[in-house]
């Protein structure tokens, strides 16, 4: 809501972020998949892909090891990217990351 002087609240919106807001946190993964079903094209894919890396970032904490630099300074320059570009940029990036994680070569561990 507009203020007195005509000007917009700099935290006006940030309630959609909140657990009950439109986009807050989903703790359902079914719930989370509708959601991203629900997205056009190329968005549902970034979406997805998105996914992928925190997904790799998580693991990567688990295991006490540290993101390389260039990929986050990778991740930052791709948000100013066309839809397009950003997704292959981000598909680019969790290959990379898959082929650095950790013990990915150690013992006889099964891996697809």
């Amino acid at each position: 809501m507009p203020k007195k002087d005509g000007s917009m609240d700099k935290n006006q919106g940030l309630g959609q972020f909140e657990p009950a807001g439109k986009l807050g946190p989903v703790e359902e993964r079914r719930e989370y998949e509708n959601r991203v079903n629900a997205l056009p094209g190329d968005e549902r894919q970034l979406a997805q892909e998105l996914s992928r890396f925190a997904d790799l970032c998580q693991y990567f904490e688990r295991e006490k090891t540290a993101v390389p630099a260039e990929i986050v300074d990778e991740l930052g320059r791709a948000a100013r990217l066309s839809m397009p570009q950003r997704l292959e940029v981000i598909k680019n990036l969790n290959q990379r990351l898959m082929e650095s994680l950790p013990n990915a070569g150690d013992g006889d561990r099964v891996r697809q």
